[in-house]
This record gives C-alpha cells, sequence and structure tokens, in this order.
C-alpha cells in the first residue's frame, strides 16, 4: 500500500506579523521563517496575504523566491500619512478555496477575526497550529479558546531574527 503524502498550508497575515514583530523590537527573517514551516509543520504551501503597494516589488519577488505564495491587497493611504490593509477576508477566503488541499492548517495572526475560522478548522481537525507573533499580545479568545493549539514567534526570536551577516 502506498503510503499516501501529507500536505499542510499555513496561512500568514503579514501585517498582524509584522507590527508585532516591531513591537518586540526585533526583525524577522522571512526566509529563516519559511524554512522553519517546512522543517517543524511539513508546510508545502505558506500563503502570505499582504498589502500591495509599487515600490515593493522587490520584497514581493524576493518573498517569492524564497517559497511564499503572495496574495496582495491594495493599500488605503490614511490621511496621517500612514498604510493600512486588512487581508481578513482573504485569509479566510483562500483558506476554504484551499481546505480539500492540505491535510492541516497553520494561521499565523494575533487577531480574534480569525476566531471563527481558528474555530471551525478545530472542529473539523483541520487545525495543526496557531501561531502567534508576540505572546505577550494577542487577542484574549484566542488565550482562552484555544490555548493548546498556540505557539509563539517569542519564543523563536533566536531562530527567526534577522541578521546582516546570514543573508
Amino acid at each position: 500500500m502506498k503510503k499516501e503524502k501529507i500536505w499542510n498550508y499555513a496561512f500568514i497575515d503579514s501585517q498582524n506579523v509584522n507590527l508585532a514583530i516591531k513591537d518586540q523590537w526585533w526583525k524577522l527573517d522571512w526566509k529563516k521563517l519559511r524554512i522553519y514551516l517546512k522543517d517543524k509543520y511539513k508546510v508545502e504551501k505558506a500563503y502570505l496575504f499582504i498589502g500591495y503597494v509599487p515600490w515593493n516589488t522587490t520584497l514581493y519577488q524576493y518573498l517569492q523566491e524564497i517559497g511564499y505564495i503572495c496574495i496582495f491587497k491594495p493599500v488605503m493611504e490614511l490621511k496621517t500619512w500612514k498604510t493600512k490593509w486588512n487581508v481578513d477576508a482573504e485569509l479566510v477566503l483562500h483558506s476554504m478555496i484551499e481546505y480539500n488541499n492540505f491535510w492541516k492548517s497553520i494561521i499565523i495572526t494575533w487577531d480574534w477575526d480569525f476566531a471563527c475560522l481558528v474555530e471551525y478548522f478545530v472542529k473539523m481537525n483541520k487545525l495543526q497550529r496557531l501561531i502567534v507573533p508576540n505572546i505577550h499580545k494577542y487577542s484574549w479568545f484566542l488565550k482562552t479558546s484555544w490555548k493548546w493549539y498556540i505557539d509563539s514567534l517569542t519564543f523563536l526570536q533566536k531562530k527567526l531574527i534577522y541578521t546582516e551577516n546570514n543573508q
């Protein structure tokens, strides 16, 4: 009998990750994260939900070269000169489009807006891990409801930190 290959997919809210990592005063090495997801969780496809601005094409190309599937969201320019994008709907939509193609999912976010998706994946036995970027700052609802599924990038800082000399 031939053993069927198990496919795990990751769904990553890049804005949540960026803001939470920045709040902890370190910089994430996206290449190291992609390798970590493949090695630790056997992630075949890693969907990165990210805001699109024309001047970041080099970054987007790099992310795709190191193995992310980028799902772009147009960016809103706010009156405060900040940019904002909200990828929640895209992340939920793509995870459901891909639902039959993966064995387990890894969701990386701190946002409780994904609670319904997490709840559904737990109920259907499709959630491998919920990874929060900052163990000290994420939704209370996620903490109390699914704490046994949660890991944090905070604990992986030494492994995943970006340094100039490793590029």
